[in-house]
């Protein structure tokens, strides 16, 4: 439980330092690595981590789809061999996976607020369209950080090959 909190918690400290940057962070590529190394158990530091933003920010409508867009992210992740892709197949798909959950994530988020605000499906996709540009902004930060998912899930495994049970 201790490895998970600490991840839960790098994920959250993660997230807000960078802040500064709109939709540039390194949680698709930290959900990935996860997912990689606990499987199933990737949950835990993954909820601790909405739980913490709920917590922090506030349990308001747009914490709700938290709910939901990271654990659509850790389901595409638990369907890759991980174990079985050579490193120059898996950098290219761990950064094709995190860029189209930036790409996506406004698509993502859009049914909570079609429901939350009673959005039809024109206003649905008008939401959509406004926030386009920050969903790409998002892809690229998330090519970027997917990058690193690879040497993090070799710290993890390693770290986890020598953990005092």
């Amino acid at each position: 439980m201790t490895v998970f909190s600490m991840l839960a918690c790098l994920m959250f400290c993660s997230k807000l330092l960078l802040e500064w940057a709109p939709n540039i962070h390194l949680l698709a590529m930290l959900t990935v690595a996860i997912t990689a190394v606990y499987r199933a158990k990737a949950l835990i530091p993954i909820y601790l981590f909405v739980l913490l933003t709920g917590l922090y920010g506030g349990f308001s409508p747009w914490w709700v789809p938290y709910l939901y867009i990271w654990t659509l992210l850790w389901g595409v992740a638990m369907l890759l061999p991980h174990r079985r892709m050579k490193p120059a197949v898996s950098v290219p798909v761990y950064m094709v996976i995190c860029g189209l959950h930036g790409i996506l994530y406004g698509v993502l988020y859009a049914p909570a607020q079609a429901l939350l605000f009673g959005l039809d499906f024109k206003g649905t996709l008008a939401w959509i369209a406004a926030g386009a540009a920050f969903d790409v902004m998002h892809c690229i930060g998330n090519l970027a950080a997917g990058t690193l998912t690879l040497p993090l899930i070799r710290l993890l495994t390693r770290l986890e090959r020598h953990r005092v049970s």
